[in-house]
């Protein structure tokens, strides 16, 4: 794998997990059953990967409901990758320890640290994380958002279904580079000549 200079990509990420009406079942917790990721390139100013990973629960069961949410079914994670698995393809194909990364929310960031906290994983992430729907909100003088609405706002479309995480995680590439172009991205996040 060639060297990659160090800002030049960014990963944008939206989480699926497993979530029911109301209380979990007995025993069961919330866990990631899709990691959805849009890579944006900082230099060219554009949407350059879409990917999917679908991710097996050991804790939980897909829901009614979180069929009804995410289109993700029971059949469909038990296809899936443990996570373990999903960690390594995130650091190994997309780079996720080396490049600056960014989610709608501190949600994603936080069901990484808790999901990797018990399993013994390394949390796949380096440290620049950039909780976009903040970000957003402070460079448009408005309160936070969900996703869908900030698309509204600045007058672009949403692409895809909604809560299925490869096609957030797309639309919030888009809201990223949007940011980036009214100059309100962070300095950290992005590369120097």
């Amino acid at each position: 794998m060639a060297a990659e200079r160090y800002g030049r990509f960014l990963n944008a990420v939206d989480l699926e997990a497993t979530c029911w009406r109301g209380e979990p079942p007995a025993g069961q917790v919330s866990e990631i059953i899709e990691i959805g990721l849009c890579v944006v390139d900082v230099q060219a100013r554009e949407r350059v990967e879409r990917a999917r990973i679908i991710v097996r629960p050991t804790r939980s069961r897909v829901s009614a409901f979180c069929t009804e949410l995410t289109g993700i079914t029971q059949a469909e994670v038990d296809g899936g990758v443990d996570f373990r698995q999903a960690l390594e393809i995130l650091v190994r194909r997309h780079r996720s320890r080396g490049r600056p990364w960014a989610s709608w929310g501190d949600y994603d960031r936080r069901q990484f640290e808790r999901q990797c906290a018990p399993s013994g994983a390394r949390y796949p992430f380096g440290a620049v994380h950039v909780n976009a729907k903040a970000l957003f909100a402070e460079a448009h003088s408005v309160r936070r958002m969900g996703m869908a609405d900030a698309l509204r706002y600045v007058g672009l479309p949403l692409e895809g279904r909604h809560h299925n995480g490869a096609d957030d995680a797309w639309n919030i590439g888009a809201l990223i580079l949007d940011l980036m172009r009214r100059g309100a991205w962070p300095v950290e996040a992005v590369p120097t000549s």
